[in-house]
């Protein structure tokens, strides 16, 4: 779905993927910038409170914590380094439901710019879902 916003266009993709891990594991992988560093492979920070500032991919992404309910829903003002100079930050939402096995993860990812939606979009299987898949075998 793209979106005009002025003059550049947005994109928004929604992805699902189930996690063999538990609802509190796999939110922390996210909220915890230990765990988070230690599935990504790569550094990141975390304030883990609405308001609260975090990085991901060494400072490639960055944005800021608007909700966060434990076990559940992370809502986040998401960027990346590449993003278009004075573009507003995109919009990430991800749900986080027990199913049979493990946690499912539903993602809204709203407001990216639509030259970068298929980048982005890629980069959502093969940097994070891959990889915490992985983390959570071992």
């Amino acid at each position: 779905m793209f979106v005009e916003c002025g003059r550049i266009e947005t994109a928004t993709i929604k992805q699902k993927v189930k996690i063999s891990a538990s609802l509190d594991e796999t939110y922390g992988a996210f909220i915890d910038a230990k765990k988070h560093s230690a599935f990504t492979g790569s550094r990141a920070t975390c304030v883990p409170k609405a308001g609260g500032k975090f990085t991901a991919w060494g400072g490639y992404i960055s944005g800021k914590n608007i909700e966060l309910v434990e076990g559940k829903r992370i809502v986040q003002e998401w960027k990346t380094t590449e993003w278009p100079s004075g573009y507003p930050p995109s919009r990430l939402e991800l749900s986080f439901k027990k199913v049979a096995g493990g946690t499912e993860i539903s993602m809204v990812h709203s407001g990216i710019p639509k030259e970068q939606a298929a980048d982005i979009k890629e980069g959502w299987t093969e940097f994070y879902w891959a990889p915490l898949k992985e983390y959570f075998k071992k």
